[in-house]
């Protein structure tokens, strides 16, 4: 199946299921509203087919294009940093035990 991708989006248009396959551990919640914000923050278009069912493609939009070459230094630095910010949540969630969930 592979490793699933950030960047899916930087492949060409995008339906929600191939989001959904790509982007490991996701709700259908988070599928949902993650890319009706980006599209409202201007980075992603939203193209929607009248069809049975209804087709909906996701793509960058120019302003998200501008950030694709950035992306895999964030992977990097966001992989390279997960035992720190584990630690950091842990640290956080003990101090204030009120504040989880």
């Amino acid at each position: 199946m592979g490793e699933p991708r950030v960047n899916a989006p930087a492949d060409g248009p995008q339906r929600y299921s191939d989001l959904s396959r790509r982007v490991a551990g996701v709700s259908r919640k988070m599928l949902t509203q993650t890319p009706r914000n980006l599209e409202r923050d201007g980075l992603v278009t939203r193209t929607v087919t009248p069809s049975v069912p209804v087709r909906v493609d996701y793509a960058p939009a120019p302003l998200g294009a501008s950030l694709l070459p950035l992306m895999p230094a964030i992977k990097s630095w966001a992989e390279q940093h997960v035992p720190e910010v584990d630690r950091a949540r842990e640290r956080y969630d003990a101090e204030r035990p009120s504040a989880v969930g």
